[in-house]
């Protein structure tokens, strides 16, 4: 009889420690898996590592480029405190507008902060869609001047390239030298007077 009421009691114990406590399912289920969150966050990463990668290797063949094919160059880089390097497209056929990114590169500390370009005159000319633009900067304070927003580009487009054969920016003119590259070559000059440059938060995070 002993037997029967322990093999009972303990049968009533499992069945409680059985059945799940009312609401602790839906609990459980109103829980977002730690692995989903994680998930969703590493996919938001690689997209901006991706991006970033994609900007990097713009600008090193930018700068290849410019160091490889215009004189003197390789002197103002060296003396430079930085750089930026942007890609960026016409809006249209006849309309001078168009934007792109790029990023801002300090030589000292190897920061680098990526950055949008807007803009509503830049002189392309016939035939050409795509360019990139290079700006060596004199000083430390020129360039962070750029990265803040303060930098002057109708003053400081002055400092851009000639035409095939003469002596493109051979110094900095007011903290920064501009050279402007197309699939055509460097540019005659580099019109920068509707331009503007801000940082892009999404992939400084």
């Amino acid at each position: 009889m002993k037997y029967a009421k322990s093999t009972r009691l303990l049968t009533i114990v499992a069945l409680v420690v059985a059945t799940p406590y009312p609401g602790l399912a839906d609990e459980q289920k109103a829980v977002p898996a730690a692995g989903e969150q994680t998930s969703e966050a590493e996919i938001k990463q690689q997209e901006i590592a991706l991006k970033q990668q994609e900007i990097d290797a713009r600008a090193t063949d930018a700068i290849s480029e410019l160091l490889t094919k215009v004189e003197n160059a390789d002197t103002l880089y060296d003396e430079a405190a930085g750089y930026a390097v942007f890609g960026a497209a016409k809006a249209g056929l006849i309309l001078t507008g168009g934007g792109g990114n790029g990023v801002a590169v300090n030589n000292k500390t190897k920061e680098r902060v990526y950055m949008n370009m807007g803009t509503g005159g830049l002189g392309l000319g016939a035939g050409v869609q795509k360019f990139r633009l290079v700006m060596l900067f004199e000083t430390d304070e020129a360039l962070q001047k750029f990265i803040d927003g303060g930098w002057d580009s109708a003053v400081s487009a002055q400092a851009a390239a000639g035409k095939a054969g003469s002596n493109f920016a051979s110094s900095f003119v007011n903290g920064v030298a501009i050279y402007q590259l197309t699939e055509k070559g460097l540019m005659a000059q580099a019109d920068l007077t509707s331009s503007r440059f801000w940082v892009n938060d999404d992939l400084n995070q």
